[in-house]
């Protein structure tokens, strides 16, 4: 079998899917991060808890209603966004205006508040959730799992919907306008405080639904999301803050990254992303995509 700079291809061809994971998950939940702070100018720490979230609401549909991962795939996602439109509503609509700092401890909080609560009923350790899509392909240089490859394909599916739905639609175009120019969509007859709800809402179930992806892939434990949520920060800040298309593809690409910097330089592998995001801010501080004030 052939080397690849000195390792063998199906290893490096094996890490490289593993990145693509990664990458989904980081561009999906970074995806997310980018809907609320973009439109709405949240600085979401909640993120990693409500990706938790998802998970955990996969679990127990499953546990204590027999509802199966596909059905998860819908309903969990929806769960946690109401979860996420009730925190808007009572909470986080109160700091609209106010520094970013008080939305951010507000966030921080509610993470911890999370992941307490999680870890008193159902415990610090995993939870197993089984694999929908057993088995997988020979593909001559690799096996390729197929519920790694469905990880994938539908992560892009997503990602892609969503762009193209807060982009290219009218009622995109209603959320941006909802939120840069408020009066002038209010006086439309539009309700300006409804559409932030929703869009909040949105950033909370695409998070969730990364979670629900991610729940077959490793145990369903309340800490799933804590580390998680500090690489997806600088992903979103090298693709750049807001940036819908700078995080998807600074999520993928990053994940490639990490896989690759692994493969050759193990040890530098748990601060790759940050080096490229140190770098990227010495030379384009708005990021990738960005737009510089």
């Amino acid at each position: 079998m052939m080397d690849v700079f000195g390792i063998p291809l199906p290893a490096l061809m094996g890490q490289l899917t593993l990145g693509l994971i990664n990458g989904a998950f980081y561009a999906m939940l970074s995806l997310g991060l980018a809907v609320i702070f973009g439109l709405l100018n949240v600085v979401n720490f909640a993120h990693g808890a409500q990706f938790t979230l998802g998970a955990f609401a996969a679990w127990m549909l499953l546990r204590y209603l027999s509802i199966p991962y596909w059905g998860a795939l819908v309903l969990a996602p929806v769960i946690v966004g109401l979860i996420g439109v009730a925190l808007e509503k009572t909470l986080l609509r109160r700091l609209y205006g106010m520094s970013d700092l008080y939305q951010l401890l507000l966030t921080f909080g509610l993470a911890l508040v999370f992941e307490g609560l999680l870890s008193i009923f159902f415990g610090s350790s995993g939870l197993p959730y089984d694999n929908p899509m057993p088995g997988g392909i020979h593909l001559g240089f690799m096996f390729l799992p197929y519920y790694r490859a469905w990880v994938v394909t539908f992560s892009i599916l997503i990602c892609a919907l969503t762009w193209y739905g807060i982009e290219r639609t009218r009622l995109g175009a209603y959320l941006r306008a909802a939120t840069e120019k408020p009066e002038l969509v209010r006086a439309f007859g539009v309700n300006v405080p409804r559409m932030i709800t929703l869009t909040y809402g949105l950033g909370v179930a695409l998070a969730a639904l990364a979670g629900v992806l991610a729940a077959p892939m490793d145990q369903v434990k309340p800490s799933m999301g804590t580390g998680l949520i500090i690489t997806v920060f600088a992903v979103v800040v090298i693709g750049g803050m807001g940036s819908l298309f700078g995080a998807i593809l600074t999520g993928f690409g990053l994940g490639l990254i990490e896989a690759l910097t692994k493969v050759y330089y193990p040890q530098g592998s748990s601060v790759a992303i940050f080096m490229v995001m140190t770098v990227v801010l010495l030379l384009k501080p708005a990021g990738l995509f960005g737009k510089t004030p």
